[in-house]
């Protein structure tokens, strides 16, 4: 669907907001996005990113409306995941199970594909099946060597999962390789493995140097860092 000029770029500059501000302030994200759904709700772009902005503010009963809503639109099968993992959100992991099984997983792209076993393994630790999770991760992605976009959250859900099923020395060996291959620090595979190995994070400064703070250095009066890292 067309729009007119100065509307376009309207909904536009909202939509690059929606872009610039998801992982930093979905929330401010998710204003956005309903000011585009507002000017431009019959265009596809529009609904699918006022979707991952209610998503990404848990808000999953509204992600899901406006994912379908997209899908409809463009009768493309690449929001089939997040639509699972929506209704993971609402409590209803059984149909991200069905959802798992429908010929549309067979229409994704690789990446889509690892997704939606991603989803389908947090559906099973959903109704406690963890068992049944570790054997839906196993997959031919999850043994390649091969780093691929995907390989540092399928390896590391693999750990998850080895650990809560008590696997520890398992969930160790793969949260290192998450680690290897998680360049970018999409994960806190590192965190989760100094855990596991017994390291605690502390304040570099020593005790002299804490009490005797430089007089020019700025005060933080919450208090020092506390060494965590964000997932």
């Amino acid at each position: 669907m067309s729009l007119p000029k100065t509307l376009a770029e309207d909904v536009a500059r909202n939509l690059v907001m929606v872009a610039r501000l998801i992982d930093e302030d979905p929330e401010e994200a998710y204003a956005y996005s309903r000011i585009a759904l507002r000017l431009a709700s019959r265009v596809a772009a529009v609904r699918e990113a006022a979707g991952f902005a209610a998503y990404a503010t848990q808000k999953y009963a509204e992600a899901l409306a406006e994912f379908r809503a997209a899908r409809r639109m463009t009768g493309s099968v690449e929001l089939w995941p997040v639509m699972a993992d929506c209704e993971r959100g609402l409590g209803r992991p059984e149909r991200a199970m069905a959802m798992a099984g429908e010929p549309e997983v067979q229409k994704l792209d690789k990446a889509g594909q690892v997704e939606m076993r991603l989803v389908a393994a947090g559906a099973r630790r959903d109704m406690g099946q963890i068992d049944a999770a570790i054997v839906t991760l196993q997959s031919p992605e999850l043994a390649s060597s091969s780093v691929q976009p995907w390989t540092p959250r399928l390896r590391y859900a693999y750990a998850d999962a080895l650990l809560e099923a008590g696997r520890e020395d398992e969930a160790r060996e793969w949260f290192g390789k998450a680690m290897e291959a998680d360049k970018d620090g999409a994960t806190d595979a590192s965190d989760r493995l100094a855990e596991l190995d017994g390291v605690e994070f502390v304040d570099a400064l020593g005790d002299d140097d804490a009490d005797t703070p430089d007089a020019d250095a700025p005060r933080d009066e919450n208090g020092p860092a506390d060494g965590s890292a964000k997932a």
